[in-house]
């Protein structure tokens, strides 16, 4: 795509001059275990099958002092402290994570690792030609493609791509910006994001 430019300086009023890398490692973690299905599960004393029966007398045959079959130092027994479902899910303020993405940001044009194209946006669903654009910017890695609005027939074009992820202004966040190596932004893209972070803390 012969439009096609890097972005390698930020406006220090709308992204800020310095890159938060605690906020950023919190509000990564904090993506991280809101993804958690928190399904694991193991079987106590209580939950396994067997018999409750003493297995010997407490004293006099030299041996240790027995419980049942189901205490968890016998083999087949329960699982002391194992884990149950739970919900590991948890919020951030959002200011924290607003900024957070800022951060992000400036990260990446910090590093020289921002694209910025004309437009996004095909007459049909091709993913040869989302293809064709990536391979276009001449260098490779995995790429966030930011939009201006939803567009189905782009996202459709994009879904398939390996190491290849779409989203909107509005539904960018820290750990997306992070798990990929290039951001690419279209100029439309550009001016929403000024207008989302251009409104200082």
């Amino acid at each position: 795509m012969a439009d096609v430019k890097r972005l390698a300086s930020a406006d220090g009023a709308v992204y800020g001059d310095k890159v938060r890398r605690r906020l950023l490692r919190e509000a990564v973690l904090m993506y991280e275990a809101n993804q958690r299905v928190g399904t694991a599960s193991t079987k106590g004393r209580s939950d396994v099958s067997g018999s409750h029966r003493k297995l010997w007398r407490q004293k006099g045959t030299g041996r240790a002092r027995p419980g049942n079959v189901t205490n968890p130092v016998w083999r087949g027994g329960g699982t002391m402290h194992g884990p149950k479902p739970r919900d590991f899910s948890y919020a951030m303020p959002k200011k924290a994570l607003r900024q957070a993405c800022r951060s992000a940001l400036l990260s990446k044009f910090q590093d020289d690792e921002v694209f910025q194209i004309p437009s996004l946006s095909f007459d049909k669903p091709s993913t040869k030609q989302a293809a064709a654009l990536v391979q276009s910017l001449g260098t490779e890695g995995s790429f966030l493609f930011v939009n201006a609005e939803h567009d189905e027939t782009v996202w459709r074009s994009f879904r398939n791509l390996r190491n290849v992820w779409l989203t909107t202004v509005e539904s960018l966040n820290a750990y997306d910006l992070l798990r990929a190596k290039y951001l690419v932004v279209t100029e439309a893209s550009v001016k929403k994001l000024e207008e989302r972070f251009g409104h200082g803390e």
